[in-house]
């Protein structure tokens, strides 16, 4: 099983970005559906929202993603660190295969290659929110506080 810390003293602050990255998407989603509405759903025309490409397909799901995560940073509990670790992976995993379709007619939801690093870069926050924020009992965040503090693991770290 891999180590997530627990009970990260900057939760506070990784849930915020999360909220953030979470509110950007929404807000940018909702511009992106008056943007484009009465286009077709996967129109390839030069429609930008908040500086970035899109069309109507776009534009929906990132209403829906925005929606998403930012129940996800309201979440006190383990909810919120999963679906940040989830959200991360498909933003990262779709930035790349859209960024391997960028001049094909298969670039379905009109991606351009600021939205590529744009996508990707919210990949990375939110992947990096998700390994810090996850909750767990006192005693398992004692117990971490100790094997880190371990003399062992100083001299091991030396």
């Amino acid at each position: 099983m891999p180590h997530f810390p627990m009970n990260h003293p900057a939760r506070p602050l990784y849930r915020v970005l999360s909220g953030l990255v979470g509110l950007y998407i929404l807000v940018f989603g909702v511009y992106g559906v008056f943007e484009t509405w009465g286009d077709g759903l996967f129109d390839r025309s030069s429609n930008y929202a908040l500086g970035l490409r899109t069309n109507l397909a776009f534009s929906l799901v990132s209403v829906v993603f925005g929606i998403f995560l930012m129940i996800g940073a309201s979440r006190r509990g383990n909810l919120g660190h999963y679906m940040n670790l989830t959200a991360g992976v498909v933003f990262l995993v779709t930035s790349i295969l859209m960024m391997a379709v960028l001049q094909t007619p298969a670039n379905f939801l009109n991606f351009s290659m600021s939205t590529v690093l744009v996508s990707m870069l919210f990949g990375l926050v939110l992947l990096a929110t998700g390994l810090y924020d996850k909750v767990g009992s006192e005693e398992h965040a004692e117990a971490e506080r100790r094997r880190r503090n371990h003399p062992i693991s100083e001299a091991g770290a030396r």
